[in-house]
């Protein structure tokens, strides 16, 4: 069985801490309020792993350097933030360094572990608002078309990579979360999908006939080969027999999608861009895509969609009285 690129013997460890900027660099009592704020997050506010990793890594090098938390002021925020812009990150980084900061600041406030909230005067540029490259419906037409053609010999893998590329695009999940799926997930008989998304918040989304084939093919014919008798209840597995690493799939769609001639180069997330755009492009309702998608804002969607110009002039042709 051929091995999979990139693929991990266990999770590796998180972001090297060197050391003047990990935990024990802190001032006591700015180290406590950061724990206590973590735990906020996660607990509280339902914030998920990745997330709270996040605002660790932002926060704790915001406090680095400070004798205590009293010192944490508008001029230290704003020399923080220059410091990181002085380094070459980019404007989306600094916006959400920026938010962390605020977001930190306003709990202390509230908790009385700050007199008064300097975060509420710290402003940061704002993020340029670029759209991502996406495929066209013939593209990933073209895209899963080979994916089928590649997995018609039922090597196991093939078939996973299969169903991995076509729930992608049927229904638009985050990488993380189609990782995240148990079989029990999974209802073909309802072609639905249940899934856990940012926050917690559970949503169903639908798929079609392609993708149901490809699962009941995966299911009968690929997970058994891969499975071992210590592996989870993951839909999609590994070479080990594990969960599938996010990594590994990354690979498998920027693989597949480099194989299509004239294609941009898109990860698992250009499939979520492309799959809303293509619904919105077929009539589908922008709240169904909010739905799908599992957006908490209907300007969230309206930011993750390609909307051409031929489709708003035919929606304004059928929907506008004087169009």
């Amino acid at each position: 069985m051929r091995r999979e690129p990139g693929s991990p013997d266990r999770s590796g460890p998180g972001p090297e801490q060197g050391p003047d900027t990990g935990p024990d660099a802190l001032a006591p009592d700015a180290a406590r309020a950061l724990d206590g704020f973590l735990r906020h997050l996660e607990l509280e506010r339902g914030r998920s792993a990745n997330t709270v990793r996040a605002y660790r890594g932002d926060l704790t090098g915001l406090l680095t350097g400070l004798p205590s938390l009293a010192s944490l002021d508008l001029a230290h925020l704003r020399e923080w933030l220059s410091s990181a812009h002085g380094s070459g990150l980019g404007r989306a980084t600094l916006a959400r360094r920026a938010a962390a900061a605020r977001t930190f600041t306003a709990w202390l406030s509230r908790g009385g572990l700050l007199a008064t909230d300097p975060g509420a005067r710290l402003t940061s540029p704002r993020p340029h608002r670029t759209l991502p490259e996406v495929l066209r419906a013939d593209q990933a037409e073209e895209l899963l078309d080979a994916a089928g053609s590649g997995a018609a010999e039922g090597d196991p893998q093939n078939l996973r990579d299969l169903l991995l590329l076509e729930l992608l695009y049927a229904t638009g999940v985050r990488i993380g979360e189609l990782c995240g799926l148990d079989v029990d997930d999974v209802d073909d008989g309802r072609r639905t999908v249940r899934v856990l998304g940012k926050g917690n918040k559970e949503r169903t989304v639908v798929y079609g006939a392609p993708a149901s084939t490809a699962l009941r093919r995966w299911l009968a014919e690929g997970r058994p080969v891969l499975a071992r008798p210590d592996s989870p209840p993951a839909l999609l597995l590994g070479v080990r027999g594990r969960r599938l690493d996010p990594r590994v799939a990354r690979g498998v769609v920027h693989r597949a999608v480099a194989a299509v001639p004239g294609a941009p180069d898109i990860g698992p997330h250009g499939l979520r861009h492309a799959a809303a755009t293509h619904l919105l492009d077929g009539g589908a309702d922008l709240r169904y895509v909010q739905e799908l998608l599992g957006h908490a804002t209907l300007s969230t969607t309206q930011l993750y969609t390609h909307v051409t110009p031929d489709r708003l002039k035919v929606v304004h042709e059928q929907a506008h009285p004087r169009a």
